[in-house]
């Protein structure tokens, strides 16, 4: 069962972020270090291939009884049993994915703006991923950056968990928090630092500190 609690620390993977070391070693130590959940995005794999580094990670995750999301793919996230799947607005829509996975997943959806997040959670999001926050380079297509102001807005429109993606890291987590998210969601501010664990560790601290 998914609680507030597991919002806290998200992280994204990204192989290509992680400076050559493997995505469960990367993982393992994130989770050591204080991540409360994982999403697994593969964007340049075979279906094969991802199918099976997800079930790599979930036996991770499993294990550390931490919940794994997969990003965009329906299909993988049910193969594997994961908890969660995270899709965006050029995804399978959002009612329709909602439909296929019934109540076996939640769902979250990414949203920069109020009336994407409220059309969201109408459709049945369990929680959004919301930004870009700051400007960031580990997403391609993350967009401008929409800053603290909306990012509070769209916290105060809906009533599902919000978590801030997008350029966080530790010099200003916490004023990602203090906006009214329930987490932050960080790639390279965990997986390009040389202490994977340290780095995670030093985000939970401050992520707590807030609450």
């Amino acid at each position: 069962m998914v609680t507030a609690q597991n919002f806290l620390l998200y992280l994204c993977t990204d192989r290509i972020l992680s400076l050559g070391r493997p995505i469960t070693e990367a993982v393992e130590a994130a989770i050591a270090g204080g991540v409360t959940m994982v999403q697994l995005r593969e964007k340049e794999v075979s279906t094969g291939e991802f199918y099976r580094i997800a079930l790599d990670v979930r036996t991770v995750t499993r294990h550390h009884h931490v919940p794994l999301v997969i990003n965009d793919r329906l299909d993988i996230a049910l193969a594997v049993s994961a908890e969660g799947l995270h899709i965006g607005q050029s995804d399978l829509p959002l009612s329709v994915a909602r439909r296929l996975a019934g109540n076996r997943l939640f769902i979250g959806f990414s949203a920069s703006t109020v009336e994407e997040a409220r059309r969201a959670q109408a459709e049945g999001a369990n929680y959004l991923g919301v930004g870009a926050v700051y400007p960031t380079g580990s997403k391609a297509d993350a967009g401008e950056a929409i800053g603290l102001n909306r990012l509070a807005e769209i916290c105060a429109a809906v009533n599902i968990p919000v978590v801030g993606i997008g350029g966080i890291n530790a010099a200003n987590a916490a004023e990602v928090m203090k906006t009214g998210a329930a987490g932050i969601a960080v790639i390279s501010g965990i997986l390009s630092k040389p202490d994977i664990q340290d780095a995670a560790r030093n985000l939970r601290v401050i992520v707590n500190e807030t609450l």
